[in-house]
């Protein structure tokens, strides 16, 4: 029997699951910095055709991690320090942006949503697990980024955020021992007292510490970056 008030299902198309699954192979370092890369090889990989993956290709290029050289060489991006240095600053004052209009808002689930993945966080940091210590964190800004209601800052943190993953994948070995847990507990701290202010200077000073954190990793002689970078 036909009902006029049922809508078929939804399926997201190809090109953009294929794109999810290189931009997650890309942060993830599964496809190495500076490592090139072919749509006949990728499409091969998937069993998709030519088409979705150049289009994946094209919408990675525009977010910095995919670049085109003379020759028709394409590759992934190579890890750079300016990456770090223009990225960060930027995510800083847009997650301090947020903390300032989500702060008056936050319930009390939402406060033990944040404290609950700022204990995540220290669970993974303390094993080492990438995966988890990056999804805890996001869980965590994530809650002040909901609560904002403002419907910019979002679209804004998408264009820049893969970037900044993929550097904390990278040079996570380095960030192990950094002050983020003690960090969100300061904020934390603060939202409690309703300070959005203190809240929203400590939230930009999280990043850019983090973003600091990266761009010594980089330019430590001991740790070189992969080839062309």
């Amino acid at each position: 029997m036909e009902n006029g008030n049922l809508q078929k299902i939804s399926r997201l198309p190809l090109r953009d699951h294929v794109y999810d699954i290189l931009q997650r192979a890309i942060i993830a370092g599964e496809i190495a910095p500076g490592g090139r890369v072919r749509d006949q090889d990728l499409a091969a990989q998937l069993g998709v055709s030519r088409t979705p993956v150049r289009e994946a290709l094209q919408r990675l290029e525009d977010e910095g991690l995919v670049e085109t050289v003379p020759g028709a060489l394409t590759r992934i991006t190579p890890l750079d320090t300016r990456a770090a240095r223009d990225a960060f600053p930027v995510v800083a004052a847009l997650h301090a942006l947020a903390t300032r209009l989500g702060v008056p808002r936050l319930t009390p689930a939402d406060m033990t949503a944040m404290e609950a993945a700022n204990a995540r966080l220290a669970a993974a940091l303390d094993s080492r697990t990438v995966p988890e210590a990056i999804a805890a964190d996001d869980s965590f800004h994530g809650v002040l980024l909901q609560v904002a209601g403002n419907g910019e800052i979002a679209p804004a943190l998408a264009r820049l955020m893969p970037k900044v993953r993929r550097l904390e994948f990278a040079r996570f070995g380095s960030l192990a021992g950094r002050r983020s847990v003690e960090q969100h507990a300061a904020i934390l701290a603060a939202c409690a007292r309703g300070a959005a202010g203190e809240a929203a200077a400590l939230v930009e000073e999280n990043w850019l510490t983090l973003g600091q954190l990266i761009v010594e990793s980089l330019e430590r002689p001991e740790s070189p970056l992969p080839a062309g970078a």
